[in-house]
């Protein structure tokens, strides 16, 4: 439940440990607008200091990033650290990354985390299934149309739709063991991120060939 007057809730624990914005977003890995927003929804719990800041509850962070409190925020978190890590990690297979722009990049970078986003909701039966695809569709058309327009040559665009879609299924495993799901939900999770990323694949050729 999350607590929006000022200062310290009332019910929570002495024992608490608060944390402020900038640290909850280094927990989680995400950045500031997609912890408030969390935030503003119920899904994180925090307070506002008489300030006019927010506090959040150190334990519940760690809980989401170890997969407890909602699988669906914790693949979230767990994906966008696990492609921030590989990416700077100097790995053979992201040489692409320097061939492409940084204004490119960062024109990428919200679709990346919108995408990872729109699976979480996906597995989670957030929303009507046919809106999400349609939205998945759309951002593999942009993404397509970005890289074209930017003259990345069409294998560059593979290679780095191939290495988010392996980090993401990495996750997904990670998280299946995590969380001990049976064989059943497993497969189920990971047939539908297979599904969503074909959709992204497809749209991404689709801006290439139009």
């Amino acid at each position: 439940m999350t607590t929006r007057g000022q200062g310290r809730p009332e019910a929570a624990s002495e024992t608490t440990r608060w944390v402020n914005l900038s640290r909850a977003c280094e927990i989680l890995g995400v950045n500031e607008s997609t912890v408030r927003r969390w935030a503003d929804s119920g899904e994180l719990r925090c307070f506002r200091t008489p300030g006019g800041h927010r506090r959040f509850a150190e334990a519940d962070l760690f809980a989401l990033t170890a997969g407890q409190g909602g699988g669906r925020r914790a693949l979230e978190s767990a994906a966008m650290n696990r492609i921030r890590r590989q990416l700077h990690g100097g790995r053979d297979d992201v040489g692409w990354v320097s061939d492409i722009d940084a204004d490119e990049r960062d024109a990428l970078r919200p679709l990346g985390r919108r995408l990872v986003e729109l699976v979480t909701d996906y597995l989670g039966r957030q929303r009507p299934r046919s809106a999400i695809e349609q939205e998945v569709d759309e951002i593999g058309q942009t993404y397509g149309a970005i890289l074209r327009r930017n003259n990345t040559p069409l294998l560059q665009a593979m290679q780095a739709f191939t290495f988010f879609r392996r980090s993401l299924d990495e996750t997904a495993k990670q998280l299946v063991q995590r969380n001990q799901l049976d064989g059943d939900e497993a497969a189920r999770a990971r047939e539908e991120i297979a599904l969503l990323a074909d959709r992204v694949l497809v749209g991404l050729a689709r801006a290439y060939e139009s």
